[in-house]
């Protein structure tokens, strides 16, 4: 397994001082975010290390070249919006930029993207399985013509008031990756797995390793801290921050030893990358790098 971290903290860096933090920490990969330039409705979007409505031949060369001399490869172009939006406007750029990311993702010969499936939070799952039937076919198929792979988190995307009620993303249980496989049965198709979503649903986070061995395309290392006290004055219909917040690896509830080593048991060898959502470690360069030292510090002891 190759160690890495989401450029996307790293969002006031240019991409190149992206790369050279990542090789003078000795990180191995990087999942790159690619959003739309200057558009961010949420904390960590709207990073956009590689613009890929503007990128050239010459440019993916470029990109390639200054990966290649310091050790570090791109694990994925990261996009993650809402592709099943409610409002159609929104829907269509989003579809439009995701292909853009997937263009660019072949020509930078990365061939895989990482992303969600996406929601309408207003409409049931029921209702939004048959969205998935309309909205996901001409992607996977535009993504196979350039054979790229694509990873769906399975994050909810269910915080706060925004996102109320369904969240913004049905990629989130076992019970629903089996119905979405079952829609979508394409090869191409398949999960970006991170354990920190499972711990505030209450779920196992270990044996959808085993039961979906073969559709891990990729890995992330983000943790997860449930404070119990809070859930039980609130409890589970409340807003999950109300009672949860994304910690780095190591300071929540993740159990990482338990987690690698059932990746070890399914014979996981590609990226995992390191997410850093903890607001403990914001504010300032020096705390956000501090982020992913001690991130580093505290996974290498799990992965060589």
């Amino acid at each position: 397994m190759k160690l890495g971290f989401v450029s996307a903290i790293l969002g006031e860096w240019t991409f190149e001082e992206m790369i050279d933090t990542a090789a003078a920490m000795g990180f191995q990969c990087v999942e790159v975010a690619c959003w739309p330039k200057g558009r961010a409705e949420r904390r960590y979007a709207g990073v956009s290390h590689i613009d890929v409505a503007d990128l050239t031949k010459e440019k993916a060369e470029y990109i390639r070249n200054y990966c290649k001399e310091r050790n570090v490869d791109i694990s994925a172009l990261a996009f993650y919006p809402n592709v099943m939006e409610e409002d159609e406007e929104k829907r269509q750029a989003n579809i439009s930029h995701l292909m853009k990311v997937i263009d660019a993702s072949a020509v930078l010969g990365v061939h895989l993207v990482t992303t969600f499936i996406g929601r309408d939070q207003t409409k049931t799952v029921e209702e939004n399985l048959e969205l998935v039937k309309e909205i996901w076919p001409p992607i996977l198929a535009h993504a196979e013509e350039k054979k790229v792979r694509i990873a769906i988190e399975n994050c909810p995307m269910l915080f706060g008031r925004e996102q109320w009620p369904g969240g913004q993303n049905l990629m989130t249980s076992p019970a629903n990756w089996e119905k979405i496989f079952e829609i979508l049965p394409n090869d191409n198709l398949g999960i970006n797995y991170d354990p920190s979503h499972f711990v505030w649903q209450m779920m196992d986070y270990i044996k959808p390793l085993y039961q979906f061995r073969n559709k891990i395309f990729h890995v992330h290392y983000k943790d997860i801290k449930l404070y119990e006290d809070e859930l039980k004055k609130v409890g589970t219909m409340a807003y999950p921050l109300d009672y949860m917040s994304p910690k780095l690896p190591g300071l929540g509830d993740v159990n990482w030893g338990k987690y690698v080593s059932a990746l070890t048991d399914i014979g996981y060898d590609g990226f995992t990358c390191i997410e850093v959502e903890d607001r403990a470690f914001e504010g300032t360069r020096d705390k956000i790098l501090d982020s992913l030292k001690l991130s580093k510090k505290y996974m290498d002891q799990f992965i060589i």
